[in-house]
């Protein structure tokens, strides 16, 4: 039955919404089943990142075009005849119930699949904000436990009781055996938190080198000072690798979030094009009741 009381057929914009979210769905699980077809832990197999991402962008983009078009062909041909409206205002009307469809699908899927979306846009910041913050205490190794709080009173501890000098050992008597790596990694900790390491620690340091290795005063000194340099230069470098890391991640999610608007924008058209096709189909004098 013809009716022109209402511009707006709910029924078929629903009736196309649930089509477009269900149909999306089997789409993503397929694309996410061949996704982790192609990838692979091993090293040199499966695709590359740059791949995987490319064809996720592609995908994205052939889900809502294909989905939104069953949308809007489904609200289009299920909505009622306006046998007395113009043709230019059923062409808006058509063109508005696959808008619809596609807005009303666009929300349901989103209220699905809110926590996959928050996911995919808000993991790449954490990821990277969790890289920065674990770089350098993995690069410090024992010294990260003392970098992030100068209230620890360790190594003043230290710096109280150390001696002037190395001790001498008794006539015939070899030195004892003493363990000074956990006071070495205080004073390493010390020095990378200030940016520095003062003469007196690597005076102190080069005095137990000396004393573990046999060297003289002078060659321990300056293997503290280059093993020191080298120690701040592999901090230095992962902290550079951490924030190309956080940075990366950045774009990343920053790209993700662009291109699903521009998938959603291509799925809002073609829903409101297919919507128009399926109307006039329901409105041809071939398919229309006599």
């Amino acid at each position: 039955m013809p009716s022109d009381g209402s511009a707006v057929s709910w029924a078929a914009v629903f009736a196309g919404a649930v089509g477009a979210a269900a149909f999306s769905l089997i789409l993503i699980l397929l694309g996410t089943g061949i996704g982790l077809a192609v990838v692979s832990p091993w090293s040199g197999d499966g695709a590359s990142a740059k791949a995987i991402g490319a064809s996720t962008i592609i995908w994205i983009t052939v889900v809502q075009i294909l989905a939104s078009v069953l949308g809007g062909y489904l609200a289009g041909r299920l909505r009622s005849r306006w046998l007395t409206v113009h043709t230019n205002e059923v062409y808006f009307r058509d063109t508005a119930h696959g808008f619809l469809a596609w807005a009303v699908a666009t929300i349901l899927m989103a209220s699905l699949l809110s926590s996959a979306i928050a996911s995919t846009l808000g993991m790449g910041m954490k990821a990277g904000g969790a890289v920065v913050a674990a770089a350098v205490p993995a690069a410090a190794g024992a010294a990260a436990a003392a970098m992030p709080d100068d209230k620890s009173p360790d190594y003043y501890i230290d710096m109280l009781l150390r001696s002037d000098a190395a001790p001498a050992p008794a006539a015939g008597n070899p030195p004892p055996a003493t363990d000074n790596t956990a006071e070495v990694g205080r004073i390493f900790a010390h020095a990378i938190a200030t940016g520095e390491m003062s003469s007196a620690d690597t005076r102190h340091l080069g005095q137990i080198v000396a004393a573990k290795t046999g060297l003289a005063p002078a060659e321990a000194e300056k293997r503290v000072t280059e093993t020191f340099t080298r120690f701040k230069t592999s901090i230095d470098e992962a902290e550079v690798k951490a924030k190309k890391a956080a940075d990366d991640a950045r774009k990343a999610s920053a790209g993700t979030a662009l291109w699903l608007v521009v998938s959603l924008l291509i799925g809002a058209f073609a829903a409101s094009m297919a919507a128009t096709f399926g109307g006039r189909l329901r409105d041809s004098s071939v398919l229309a009741n006599p």
